[in-house]
């Protein structure tokens, strides 16, 4: 999906028009209008402003990712550099490759069951 599609669905999902869209980023009508019917490329700051005022993030809008709330992806981002940060999972990272055939087929094995288990 183009962004000019992806910033017309938010702004109907708030229940705003294209002039009032654009009065909240500080652009003209007009401009709003080329940018959602992709007529003119938006600019860096026009776009951090469009995420703001969208609640959503630049990629979101860019069509590089499908996460619109960056709380979601700043949790995501926090837990997931919390795990790889961690003293234990990095030995175990460090001494997973030394393990034998068996063991890591084992390991396979137990990770297959406990994601059938969930």
């Amino acid at each position: 999906m183009d962004i000019g599609k992806r910033i017309i669905l938010l702004r109907e999902k708030k229940g705003w028009s294209q002039r009032e869209l654009a009065s909240r980023v500080g652009l003209n009508p007009s401009v709003m209008n080329r940018i959602e019917s992709e007529n003119r490329p938006i600019k860096d700051e026009e776009l951090l402003k469009l995420s703001n005022v969208l609640e959503c993030t630049s990629d979101h809008l860019l069509g590089r990712s499908n996460f619109q709330n960056s709380a979601l992806v700043d949790k995501n981002e926090e837990d997931f550099q919390a795990f790889a940060n961690s003293p234990d999972l990095q030995k175990w990272y460090k001494e997973l490759p030394k393990s034998k055939e068996e063991d890591l087929r084992l390991l396979r094995e137990m990770w297959e069951t406990i994601k059938r288990n969930k």
